[in-house]
């Protein structure tokens, strides 16, 4: 019976040790961390460039219904979504939105 069960168990424990731990590590360690601390300035700088290369990616090498999309399309709503966010004081909701519609109108118009 234990045969059965054996790859979940190591994907279980091989998931917590990949991710879970870190995140108590984390929960530990992060109340002495200072908001202004060049340890923190540095974390936020390592997961803001890994958001923003899973972006690029799906910008410049996309799957699914983006695929059929051209570049220039998702190249433009990306920009333009940039600057709308810059121009609303740094609002992410209308930045993803403003993309989005683009992104939208663009591929209606094209038969996408």
């Amino acid at each position: 019976m234990i045969e059965h069960w054996w790859p979940w168990i190591v994907i279980l424990v091989a998931g917590f040790l990949a991710t879970d731990i870190w995140r108590w590590l984390g929960v530990l360690v992060g109340h002495r961390l200072k908001e202004d601390s060049e340890a923190l300035h540095y974390v936020r700088a390592i997961a803001t460039a890994l958001v923003m290369a899973v972006t690029a990616k799906l910008v410049v090498f996309p799957s699914g219904a983006l695929a059929h999309s051209p570049l220039w399309l998702r190249l433009g709503a990306l920009g333009i979504g940039f600057v709308a966010f810059l121009l609303t004081g740094q609002k992410v909701g209308v930045g993803i939105a403003v993309s989005l519609i683009l992104l939208a109108v663009g591929l209606y118009g094209l038969g996408v």
